[in-house]
């Protein structure tokens, strides 16, 4: 029986390393320290949304559908796991107002989601 990975020891919280690998088939074994990806420390939740996110291709239209949730909790999530990555998040993040009135127009979001956007592009 195989169990997830787990990042964090449950003991202390600190980063865990990977010490030894081994075949399941004919059982060689190596031992070293290995290294996790970044996505290995993010929580399945996150996972769960990147998963998504791929599948809908990078259309938060389609990611909010999918999740049932507006555009800003979804670009909210988006930001949280890169964050998550190590990545900074730069001011380009910063909001477009043509864009979020495009985005309007085309029923992409609703008035709501647009003040609260063009809000947080003033912050």
């Amino acid at each position: 029986m195989s169990y997830p990975v787990i990042t964090n020891c449950p003991v202390c919280s600190k980063q865990l390393k990977i010490m030894k690998l081994q075949c399941t088939h004919c059982q060689t074994t190596v031992e070293n320290e290995f290294q996790f990806s970044k996505l290995a420390a993010l929580s399945q939740e996150q996972l769960h949304f990147i998963e998504i996110f791929l599948k809908c291709r990078g259309n938060i239209k389609e990611v909010e559908k999918e999740l049932g949730v507006s555009y800003p909790t979804v670009r909210g999530k988006l930001d949280d796991i890169i964050s998550s990555l190590g990545f900074a998040l730069s001011k380009k993040t910063e909001i477009d107002k043509q864009k979020v009135v495009s985005m309007l127009e085309k029923g992409e979001i609703t008035a709501e989601e647009a003040i609260h956007l063009l809000k947080e592009g003033e912050a």
